[in-house]
């Protein structure tokens, strides 16, 4: 079974009445999790004595990656909130 399959089954009875579908909420989730994901990358980085500088904080991952990561899960939580099934 392919993923467009398992997705297309999802429903639920009242998803004709609600503004929202089943879909639209497992969207939702998949945006958050790309949040929280980016989020978990943005931390980090600093020294244990406060009297030593650390450059660590400065990383790729956390200056560029991560802050990418949080906008495109805000992105795709607007597309998940707006898409109507």
């Amino acid at each position: 079974m392919s993923h467009k399959n398992f997705f297309n089954k999802i429903s639920d009875a009242n998803d004709d009445r609600m503004p929202l579908s089943m879909k639209n909420y497992i969207l939702m989730l998949i945006g958050f999790a790309i949040i929280v994901v980016g989020f978990v990358l943005m931390s980090g980085g600093g020294s244990d004595d406060p009297a030593v500088f650390s450059y660590e904080m400065f990383s790729w991952r956390r200056i560029t990656l991560a802050p990418i990561l949080v906008i495109a899960g805000f992105a795709f939580e607007i597309f998940a909130i707006m898409k109507r099934f």
